[in-house]
């Protein structure tokens, strides 16, 4: 009697699907299915459908936010570098904070964050690490590698720049102003929210140990003591300031979207601007303990002489040609923040490489590793 009805519900769905009623179909393709499965039990061998299913159009309620996910891909840059008291590098990207072994390049910790869109990295004078990201200011302990201090009130939370000063104090760069505070209490001192140029873009200390700030409007001296401001110097060839060092002979090196420049911190006047890098956008400085300028910018990474502005080659082989940050003499060599991950140029042979672990190629592999 079964297999009576299951005959006729078979001559039932083709008459239907020859009909060509809508939604009939898909039924008639499962019954079949059902059907033929059937009519394997107890027979010498299985019958299968001749066709394969048809293809999804839209993923399943629960695969769908993993290929969303997927579709967003990640963020690699790596746009802060701190060279720690205790012979590590920490570094600072989208994926998080790590710190490791300069020498080896071999990864000692990776620090869990509440926020992992880190925009700069400074040490104070007992080794803390305090990280900048685009939602507040944290303070890491490198002992415990535990976050120890955290949500402080600062013009803005999208911390830009960090710098110690000579007295130990931490001053605090955001897009809307500056902060200055004490690093063993972790109070607010003082706030310059009116700051000319509004963005701390950068920060750096001339010879007298006051503080420099690149802004969207150029460059503005700040008292340390008191955070009065002292000088503003708005005529800057490009006008955005987003780099900023001091070199070996007491002059201030500023990266613009369209020049390198040397400034006479006395003055705030412009000295130089290096001719071959005319036109570039240096978004990074950073000079060696040899007296070499390295210049990071968004075409590639370049070293350079800062005494005749002559350009000793581009580096190649690093994850992007867009050079974010830089930490130079750590390891025995000039450690590269990029847009794709984390490089390194040996200071002894020259050679330049990735460092896989925090580029999106190493990231793909694990990916293609872990699927079955």
């Amino acid at each position: 009697m079964a297999a009576l009805r299951t005959h006729i519900g078979v001559i039932f769905g083709a008459t239907l699907l020859w009909l060509g009623l809508p939604g009939v179909i898909g039924q008639f393709n499962g019954l079949a299915s059902r059907t033929l499965a059937q009519s394997a039990v107890g027979g010498s061998a299985p019958v299968y459908p001749r066709e394969a299913p048809p293809l999804r159009v839209r993923p399943l309620p629960s695969d769908r936010q993993s290929q969303e996910t997927e579709t967003l891909g990640a963020d690699f840059r790596v746009p802060a570098l701190q060279a720690g008291s205790t012979g590590s590098l920490w570094v600072g990207s989208w994926q998080g904070l790590a710190r490791i072994n300069p020498n080896t390049g071999n990864i000692l910790a990776r620090i869990k964050l509440p926020n992992y869109t880190i925009g700069a990295l400074a040490q104070d004078k007992v080794g803390r690490i305090w990280v900048g990201t685009y939602t507040g200011l944290l303070r890491v302990d490198p002992r415990s590698n535990e976050t120890t201090a955290q949500n402080f009130s600062l013009p803005s939370n999208r911390v830009l720049s960090l710098l110690t000063d000579r007295r130990g104090y931490l001053w605090v760069g955001t897009d809307r102003g500056l902060a200055l505070i004490s690093p063993d209490q972790g109070l607010l001192m003082t706030t310059v929210k009116d700051l000319p140029g509004v963005s701390a873009n950068a920060l750096s200390l001339d010879p007298q140990g006051q503080l420099w700030v690149g802004t969207l409007e150029g460059l503005v001296q700040i008292n340390t003591a008191n955070g009065f401001i002292l000088r503003q110097q708005p005529d800057v060839p490009g006008t955005t300031v987003q780099a900023l060092t001091l070199g070996p002979r007491g002059t201030l090196w500023a990266g613009t979207p369209n020049a390198l420049l040397e400034v006479d911190p006395r003055t705030g006047q412009v000295l130089r601007s290096v001719t071959q890098l005319r036109g570039r956008n240096v978004i990074s400085v950073q000079f060696d303990k040899v007296g070499s300028l390295w210049v990071g910018t968004t075409k590639g990474l370049v070293r350079v002489n800062p005494y005749n502005g002559a350009i000793a080659g581009q580096i190649p082989n690093l994850p992007s040609d867009e050079i974010l940050a830089l930490s130079p003499d750590t390891g025995n060599k000039v450690w590269v923040g990029t847009s794709e991950g984390l490089g390194w140029v040996s200071l002894t042979t020259g050679e330049s490489k990735s460092h896989l672990a925090f580029t999106r190629q190493d990231a793909e592999s694990q990916n293609q590793a872990q699927q079955p």
